[in-house]
């Protein structure tokens, strides 16, 4: 088995900012796919606001989501922006969800967020190398500090790690109305659906829910699983259990996945994939073995054909 690493390469550029500490809302990644779509230039420009109808900070906001869950990208002369693949088929119009009413789309983005280090630093750290269930903010903030220590990224503020934090853990937990807590600082985040982090009774202590994922599709599995083969295992026609269940990157650490539920989605790979990928426990070794490559997109246009 390939050993987790514990630090990322010394290239990429962390981002524990951009998202002006809002989460995003049911509404915001569709309108700044849409927004692009129509101008690729729109949140350069003081049009910006009224496009979107949210305020400046908003605006910077939809733009911070829409970018690190994959569904815009810069364009060559980085001004303007363009949908991605991925955000054209789901947000277009007639695109596969366009109003996140399917589950799979929310596991889909969430996925997204915590692919990249470069997109959104504390997810991808907390789904990948943070491995206490139980834990309390300011311990979990201390250790990702220690982690961006390790990576050289020292110019990091206390202030920003802390801020983000704050964001990533209204994420996923339902926010607590309180006297004196703004309307709009209530609405929860679409993630909250999906159930991955809980917190205690006094709100200080979180936990982290490992195990069966009951609303998590095969289809959107077998896509993460499809996108760690190609960005960390490119000339390997085979994959370890363990490494598909606990490496930073994989289905199993993303989705909180404990190894039997983990086994339950390779087993439906064959069929799933037309035989491209296939689970093998042949002399005690439990593998999954390529073929050929997944298209990411052809695996979900079908799922979300099948579910409409």
């Amino acid at each position: 088995m390939t050993t987790p690493r514990t630090t990322s390469p010394d290239n990429i550029k962390p981002s524990f900012s951009g998202h002006e500490t809002f989460p995003f809302r049911y509404t915001w990644l569709k309108k700044g796919v849409d927004a692009v779509t129509d101008d690729p230039t729109v949140f350069g420009s003081d049009r910006a606001t009224i496009t979107l109808g949210v305020g400046k900070n908003m605006v910077r906001s939809i733009r911070h989501w829409c970018t690190a869950a994959g569904l815009v990208q810069a364009q060559a002369d980085r001004a303007r922006l363009e949908p991605t693949k991925l955000g054209k088929a789901i947000f277009a119009d007639e695109g596969f969800d366009p109003y996140l009413e399917d589950s799979a789309t929310l596991w889909l983005i969430h996925a997204q967020l915590t692919s990249k280090a470069s997109r959104a630093a504390t997810w991808y750290w907390a789904f990948g190398f943070f491995n206490q269930n139980e834990f309390r903010k300011d311990i979990f903030a201390s250790e990702l500090m220690d982690w961006t220590g390790k990576n050289g990224w020292n110019r990091i503020s206390e202030n920003s790690i802390h801020r983000d934090v704050d964001c990533f853990l209204r994420t996923y937990v339902p926010s607590r109305m309180t006297k004196g807590t703004i309307m709009e600082d209530s609405f929860n985040c679409p993630l909250v659906e999906l159930g991955l982090i809980s917190d205690s009774s006094d709100a200080l202590t979180y936990q982290f829910h490992r195990g069966e994922k009951p609303s998590l599709p095969a289809p959107v599995f077998a896509a993460v699983l499809s996108r760690l083969w190609e960005s960390r295992f490119s000339d390997r026609n085979s994959l370890a259990l363990a490494e598909i269940a606990y490496l930073p990157e994989s289905p199993g650490q993303i989705f909180k996945l404990d190894e039997d539920s983990v086994v339950g989605y390779l087993e439906e790979l064959e069929s799933l994939t037309d035989g491209s990928l296939r689970y093998d426990e042949t002399a005690g070794l439990k593998q999954v073995y390529r073929e050929k490559t997944v298209d990411e997109i052809e695996l979900l246009r079908n799922y979300y054909r099948q579910s409409s």
